[in-house]
């Protein structure tokens, strides 16, 4: 007695097999693979790399902050509501921050009607836009500040002449070194040091800062500050912000003005950090080209191995099996841009956090984004061409070829 044959089912494709036959057309045709790959490679380039001189130059900014604080206020005189004139400062004022709970450390400048110049040949105008301040001696470590060269002053050599320098005044005086001199109101002053950049104080970069004693006694200085700054404790600077204007003046404390210097930084790291989501735009644009390249490149692949895929289908290929052919290497096409994508984009950064000097960041959501953008393109890229060469017929596909 015979039986009724039993229905052939098509053979299942292992991942090799799939991975194996859409990698077939890549294989044949390399220098098509690589420009396609290039639209979705520059595209990701780009994305990784705005992202990444963005987020480095962000890292620079809060790197930056770490190290000078945030928990520094600057005390300067407020104007009079009568007569909008200045209210000076106390001359006790920074002792009178300086008893405020939670402050650490307090230093103080006195400005000075002086200019600053490197030989008594030089005429007065030319100031070169530096100022003349007394400075206390606990001014550097409420600043935070590095000497760049030489010695802060001292209590010795605060009643003395001599002069440190900011890093801008030293700059435009063509001071390099400790020991010069430059000449301030008749007389000479010996240079002891150069300070560091001092981003939260720029006032004192370009200023010539002589001790508080020789501006009394040499200079003529009231001792009256023109500005106090003022480092305390991290969870009392709210407090201590809210206190110092009646510490410092009990009966008009609107006549004190305090301000945060490390607000700007802070707020140009955000907007650093909004231009890392602004700007991938520009690669999203990179992208959708790329993703076109690619859809093109697949349709043209489908359009040449009509014969291929109707032999497929004679022995038994299913409609599904050629959808996943087509759709694999429209993957593999756009993953191998991706991937050299990243390496560019990375490179492009590194290239770039090593000539500016700043911290080589590369967010992991920018590089997890671009890898997920380039299986998105490549599915949506390959899924038509894939589902029109699965509804060749295979008659008509071998016949036109």
């Amino acid at each position: 007695m015979s039986g009724r044959r039993p229905a052939l089912k098509p053979a299942r494709l292992t991942p090799r097999d799939v991975l194996h036959t859409g990698s077939a057309g890549m294989r044949n045709r390399p220098m098509r693979v690589v420009l396609s790959a290039l639209g979705i490679a520059i595209g990701i380039a780009t994305m990784i790399a705005v992202v990444g001189i963005s987020a480095s130059s962000k890292e620079q900014l809060l790197q930056e902050l770490d190290r000078l604080g945030t928990n520094m206020l600057v005390i300067t005189p407020g104007e009079d509501l009568l007569t909008g004139k200045k209210v000076p400062l106390a001359e006790d004022a920074a002792g009178r921050v300086a008893r405020i709970d939670g402050v650490e450390h307090v230093g103080a400048t006195g400005q000075l009607p002086f200019s600053v110049r490197r030989s008594d040949k030089i005429s007065g105008d030319i100031t070169g836009g530096i100022a003349v301040q007394a400075a206390s001696g606990d001014l550097l470590t409420t600043l935070r500040a590095r000497m760049m060269s030489g010695t802060w002053l001292n209590g010795a050599t605060g009643k003395y002449p001599s002069v440190v320098l900011g890093d801008v005044a030293a700059k435009r005086l063509g001071i390099t070194a400790a020991g010069q001199q430059v000449y301030i109101n008749g007389q000479y002053f010996t240079v002891l040091g150069i300070i560091g950049p001092l981003p939260l104080a720029p006032d004192i970069a370009r200023s010539a800062l002589v001790g508080w004693d020789v501006a009394r006694s040499q200079l003529g200085f009231d001792g009256h500050p023109t500005t106090v700054y003022e480092r305390s404790a991290d969870v009392r600077v709210d407090a201590v912000h809210a206190l110092i204007p009646r510490s410092v003046d009990p009966q008009t404390p609107h006549n004190v003005n305090v301000s945060d210097p490390s607000s700007g930084l802070q707020a140009k790291a955000a907007v650093e950090g909004a231009f890392s989501n602004l700007l991938p735009g520009l690669g999203g644009v990179a992208l959708l080209v790329g993703g076109v390249g690619v859809a093109n490149t697949m349709i043209i692949s489908v359009l040449e191995r009509r014969y291929e895929i109707g032999l497929r289908r004679s022995i038994g290929a299913t409609r599904g099996q050629i959808r996943s052919q087509f759709i694999t290497e429209s993957l593999l096409l756009s993953g191998l841009g991706g991937a050299a994508g990243i390496v560019l984009g990375a490179a492009a950064t590194g290239v770039y956090a090593a000539s500016s000097g700043i911290p080589w960041v590369i967010p992991l959501w920018a590089v997890g984004g671009g890898l997920a953008a380039t299986l998105v393109i490549g599915t949506v890229a390959g899924l038509y061409p894939a589902v029109r060469a699965s509804r060749l017929s295979p008659t008509l596909a071998l016949h036109a070829s």
